[in-house]
């Protein structure tokens, strides 16, 4: 008897030295980026600087494991007024993981370029767009909502976002995404849905106003 409560206790205590980046809940990385007062400062996949108009203000940063195929590392910035969220600026540098190695691939309608930087986007209009971030708990959507909830904000429901990817290299297993979103008026004539109306399509020159926003929001500077 006495050895078998030895033999317990050992487990026991086994059991509380157990390492916190076991499996089960693996240890993330810091992010890489540093940020520079409105600007963040990227050395690789891209190296660039972004920087934010003035009156956008810096949320913060995290990484996130996105389903086990990917890593993010999530940048926000945003411009409030009233205690609101009026326009956000998201930005993310994501990477594959060696057990998920598929390409990146984007077959969206829009191509650009922001400080010589190639980007595909699509633009879309929300009439639930903080809801559709918080849809899957595992999403990098769900993540960048709980940074945000940090500063007691929120995503606006009623909204408009344009989503670019720059994919830059090769073999297309690392991306930066940027999703730039402004809040709609309750009257606003932009044609909008739960699922998100592709203005590409429905309202052209909306999605040229917003393409407009967002290059006169961030500057992007090659290294």
């Amino acid at each position: 008897m006495k050895k078998l409560f030895a033999f317990l206790t050992c487990l026991s205590f086994a059991a509380f030295a157990l390492p916190q980046n076991s499996p089960q809940s693996p240890q993330l990385p810091p992010a890489q980026r540093r940020i520079q007062g409105k600007t963040i400062v990227s050395n690789e996949l891209p190296a660039a600087d972004l920087t934010f108009a003035a009156d956008f203000q810096y949320v913060g940063a995290q990484v996130v494991n996105l389903y086990g195929n990917a890593l993010a590392e999530q940048h926000l910035f945003v411009k409030t007024s009233g205690g609101a969220v009026q326009a956000f600026c998201w930005i993310q540098f994501e990477h594959r993981l060696p057990a998920y190695m598929h390409p990146y691939v984007y077959p969206l309608p829009g191509s650009t370029e922001i400080g010589g930087l190639p980007f595909v986007y699509d633009t879309k209009a929300f009439l639930a767009y903080d809801d559709s971030l918080k849809s899957d708990p595992q999403s990098d959507g769900f993540a960048i909502s709980k940074l945000l909830a940090t500063k007691n904000l929120s995503f606006p429901q009623n909204a408009a976002r344009i989503r670019m990817f720059h994919l830059p290299t090769p073999n297309h297993l690392s991306e930066l995404m940027i999703i730039y979103g402004e809040s709609l008026p309750a009257d606003s004539k932009i044609p909008a849905s739960a699922d998100g109306v592709l203005l590409d399509e429905a309202s052209s020159d909306s999605a040229k106003l917003l393409l407009a926003h967002v290059k006169q929001s961030l500057t992007i500077h090659k290294h």
